[in-house]
């Protein structure tokens, strides 16, 4: 049997979102968040045999602005145990049109448009607030024949449900390899077909919709490229951000987008406009 490790930490609420997807950007294979009812909140946060938890830890605090450390617990997992926990952190979604889940869930009969993504090496399943968002915005605005970009594509869920949707064209990309390794594995499993990239590999094109689910500074920085691959009148939503951050992000997009927060999610916002 083939070992993982699991890490447990507890952390202000307020906190825990953002060290959740901190901990999948530094290498967790999945967070849970636990007991948000609780003065704390704890997080399990899966790692495979090879992984470093407490250097994945370490770092997923800095980039959350963490002033100290936390103490945290560290068990193994039986191969057994890591599917049964990786599998129970997952439930299938439904987003109006939209039905996402992973291979061992059973679709419904009226699911609409299936989506497969397991969890895995790049984040995203659905399951995460700001994911929901940028899904809920492309159930509302693709229609069909659109030319769609993700950018910061991860597990490529939203480039996936933009294709069932009826995308014309769907083009990921992101700044991880493996992500774009397992965003083309995950379109080859749902039976579509995009276009996955390195930032570098991106071609001068336009696009009619434009969605990114980063970060609120990730984002400011991408501005211009974004409005660069912009058609006119194109939508975007933007996503990974927090309320509190949401008027930074604005500021950067002013001069491109015409755009407001369009939706909430928890403390999370979804901006979205329309390149002028």
């Amino acid at each position: 049997m083939i070992p993982a490790l699991a890490l447990r930490v507890e952390v202000e609420p307020a906190a825990a979102d953002a060290l959740s997807d901190a901990l999948i950007e530094a290498g967790a294979e999945s967070v849970a968040i636990e007991a948000l009812d609780n003065p704390r909140v704890t997080l399990n946060a899966l790692f495979r045999q090879a992984a470093d938890p407490a250097a994945a830890l370490a770092a997923a605090l800095r980039d959350c602005g963490h002033p100290a450390t936390l103490p945290f617990t560290l068990s193994a997992l039986a191969e057994e145990d890591w599917v049964r926990c990786s599998q129970a952190q997952f439930a299938p979604a439904q987003v109006g049109r939209l039905w996402i889940g992973a291979s061992w869930h059973l679709s419904p009969a009226d699911a609409g448009h299936v989506v497969r993504i397991d969890p895995g090496l790049a984040f995203g399943t659905g399951s995460h607030p700001t994911t929901r968002l940028v899904l809920e915005f492309l159930e509302r605005t693709v229609r069909g024949g659109e030319r769609v970009l993700d950018y910061g594509c991860g597990s490529g869920i939203l480039a996936i449900a933009a294709a069932k949707l009826g995308a014309a064209r769907v083009d990921a990309v992101d700044v991880d390899p493996k992500a774009i390794e397992v965003a083309l594995e995950n379109a080859r499993a749902n039976d579509i077909r995009l276009g996955a990239f390195l930032p570098g590999a991106l071609g001068a094109g336009r696009y009619d919709v434009l969605v990114a689910n980063i970060l609120a500074q990730p984002l400011i920085a991408l501005s211009p490229l974004l409005a660069a691959h912009a058609e006119e009148g194109a939508q975007l939503a933007l996503s990974g951000v927090l309320e509190s951050q949401a008027e930074e992000v604005m500021a950067a997009y002013r001069p491109y987008f015409e755009l407001a927060v369009a939706q909430r999610d928890e403390v999370w916002a979804l901006i979205a406009g329309r390149r002028a």
